[in-house]
C-alpha cells in the first residue's frame, strides 16, 4: 500500500510539472512573438517620440537663441539704451507667441486650396490636434507650432537691433507683432508650406530667406524711416558699451545654431544628412568669422573684435540656405564671401547715412541673399528637392542656370514684399506718432526715459533736476558714460 501511495504522489508531481513547465512554455513563445513582430503602430509610435523628441529638443535651442540676440544687440550699443534693448528682446518673445499661436501660424502652415498664397487653417492650434500629426512629418501639429515659434521670433528680433536707442516701446510692441501676422507668416508660407515658391523650386532649408532677408530688409527700412540716433557721426559707429556681453551673445548664438539648421531636418530619420547639416554649419561660422578678423585687419592694421563677432554670424546666416545641399569645401566658400561680404554691406549702409546700430542689415540681409543665391552655384542635385527644382544641380556643381535663376526670384520676391509691407507699417507708425521717441530722450537717453533705470546706476546714475520725464521723473542733464 506503501509503495502504491508513493507511486501516485510522484505520477501527480510529475504530472503537475509537466503542465507547469507547458503553461510557463506558451507564455514563453508568446512573449517572443509579442517581441519580435511589433505592430506598424508601435513602429509608427516609436518613430513619433524619436522625432518628436529631436524637434523639441533643438527648438529650444533656437528659441535660446533669444538670449544670444538681447546680449549681442545690448553689448553692440551705448549704455544709455541697454536697458531698452533687454526689455523689447526679452518681450518680443513673449509677444510672439500669442500672435503666432492666434494667427501667424496658421498663414505659415496651415492648407491654402491651392492658392500657394496663404495659409487658411491650423488658428489658435489646442487640444484638438493633440494627436494630429503634421503632414509629411512624424511629429504633431503642437510640436511644429512651437519650433516654428521660436524661428518666427527672431525675425522681429532682428529688426530690434538695427533700430536701438530710438524706438517709441509702443511702437516696438506693435511692429513686432504686425511681422508675426502679416509679414513673417507669408514668407513662411510661400517657401516652407508648400505655397508658390515651393512648387516653383525655390530652395531654402533653414531661413537666409524665410527668416534672415525678411528680418535684415525689415531693420534696413525701420532704421531708414526711423533716422540717426541723436549726435551720430556719419563714418564713425558709437563704441560698444561692453564687449564681453557681444561676445557672449554670440557665442550663444553659434550655439543656438545647431538647433536652427540641424534641427531643421525635423527628424532622425536620415542621421548623415543632419551630420552633413552640423559639419556645414560649423565651417560657414568658422570661415566667416576668420574672413572678417582678416578683412578688417587687412584695411585697419587691428584686430577688431566686434568685427569678427559680425563675421561668425555672417557666415551662418549665408550657410543657412543651403547646408542640406552643398558639400563642406561649398561651404567653406560661402562663409569666406559671407565675411568679407558682411563689412562692404556695412559700409554701404553707412554711406547711405542710415544709422543700422548694430549691422543687421549687413549681416542678416546682405548675407542671408547671398546664401540664397548660393544654392543656385553649389548645390548637389542628389540632395535637392522642393518642387520643380527637385533633382537640379547648382551652376559650380554640373548643373544650369536654372536652380540659381529659381533662386533669384524668390529673393527678390521677398525683398519686394518684406519691403513694401514694411514701408506700409512703419509708416503707419510714424503717422500716429509711435515710431520715434520723445525727443527728451534723445536729452535723457532712452532707458530713463522710457524705463526709468540704467543699467549700470553706481556708474551711470539717472539723471535729475528740471525736465519731465514719462511717469514723473524729472531730468536735465545729458547722461554721461557712453
Amino acid at each position: 500500500m506503501r509503495r502504491s501511495n508513493r507511486l501516485w504522489r510522484r505520477l501527480i508531481v510529475l504530472a503537475t510539472g509537466t503542465v507547469v513547465l507547458a503553461a510557463f512554455g506558451a507564455r514563453l513563445t508568446v512573449a517572443q512573438d509579442v517581441t519580435t513582430l511589433p505592430t506598424m503602430d508601435d513602429i509608427t509610435g516609436i518613430k513619433v517620440s524619436i522625432d518628436t523628441s529631436w524637434v523639441m529638443l533643438t527648438g529650444f535651442l533656437v528659441f535660446f537663441m533669444q538670449c544670444g540676440f538681447a546680449l549681442l544687440e545690448t553689448g553692440l550699443i551705448r549704455q544709455t539704451g541697454a536697458v531698452n534693448a533687454l526689455l523689447e528682446n526679452f518681450i518680443d518673445a513673449g509677444l510672439t507667441a500669442l500672435v503666432w499661436w492666434g494667427v501667424g501660424f496658421g498663414i505659415a502652415f496651415g492648407a491654402d486650396n491651392g492658392s500657394g498664397l496663404l495659409g487658411t487653417t491650423l488658428f489658435f492650434p489646442g487640444m484638438n490636434h493633440m494627436a494630429e500629426t503634421y503632414p509629411g512629418l512624424n511629429i504633431s501639429v503642437l510640436t511644429m507650432f512651437f519650433f516654428q515659434f521660436a524661428f518666427a521670433a527672431t525675425a522681429s528680433t532682428i529688426t530690434t537691433g538695427a533700430m536701438a536707442e530710438r524706438t517709441d516701446f509702443l511702437g516696438d510692441l506693435i511692429y513686432s507683432a504686425l511681422i508675426a501676422i502679416f509679414i513673417y507668416p507669408v514668407i513662411a508660407h510661400w517657401v516652407w508650406g508648400s505655397g508658390w515658391l515651393f512648387q516653383w523650386g525655390f530652395h531654402d532649408f533653414a531661413g537666409s530667406t524665410v527668416v534672415h532677408t525678411v528680418g535684415g530688409v525689415i531693420a534696413l527700412i525701420g532704421a531708414w524711416m526711423l533716422g540717426p540716433r541723436p549726435g551720430r557721426v556719419w563714418g564713425s559707429l558709437p563704441k560698444p558699451h561692453n564687449l564681453a556681453y557681444a561676445t557672449l551673445g554670440t557665442m550663444v548664438l553659434w550655439f543656438g545654431w545647431y538647433g536652427f539648421n540641424p534641427g531643421s531636418t525635423l527628424g532622425l530619420g536620415n542621421p548623415g544628412l543632419i551630420g552633413l547639416v552640423t559639419l556645414n554649419t560649423t565651417l560657414g561660422a568658422a570661415t566667416g568669422s576668420l574672413a572678417t578678423m582678416f578683412f578688417v585687419y587687412s584695411r585697419t592694421g587691428r584686430w577688431d573684435l566686434s568685427a569678427t563677432l559680425n563675421g561668425s554670424l555672417a557666415g551662418l546666416v549665408a550657410v543657412t540656405a543651403g547646408c542640406a545641399f552643398i558639400e563642406p569645401w561649398a561651404a567653406v566658400v560661402i562663409g569666406l564671401v559671407a565675411g568679407v561680404l558682411v563689412i562692404l554691406a556695412a559700409d554701404l549702409v553707412e554711406t547711405m547715412r542710415i544709422d543700422d546700430a548694430v549691422g543687421a542689415f549687413a549681416v542678416h540681409g546682405a548675407c542671408g541673399i547671398w546664401g540664397t543665391l548660393s544654392i543656385g552655384l553649389f548645390a548637389q542635385g542628389s540632395l535637392t528637392f522642393a518642387g520643380a527644382m527637385a533633382g537640379k544641380a547648382g551652376l559650380f556643381a554640373g548643373g544650369g542656370l536654372e536652380l540659381l535663376g529659381v533662386q533669384a526670384l524668390g529673393s527678390l520676391s521677398t525683398v519686394a514684399y518684406v519691403g513694401i509691407t514694411s514701408v506700409l507699417m512703419f509708416g503707419l507708425l510714424k503717422a500716429i506718432n509711435r515710431l520715434r521717441v520723445s525727443s527728451r530722450a534723445d536729452v535723457a537717453g532712452i532707458d530713463a526715459y522710457e524705463h526709468g533705470a540704467s543699467i549700470w546706476p553706481d556708474v551711470l546714475p539717472m539723471p535729475e533736476d528740471d525736465g519731465m520725464l514719462k511717469g514723473g521723473v524729472t531730468v536735465s542733464a545729458p547722461a554721461v558714460g557712453d
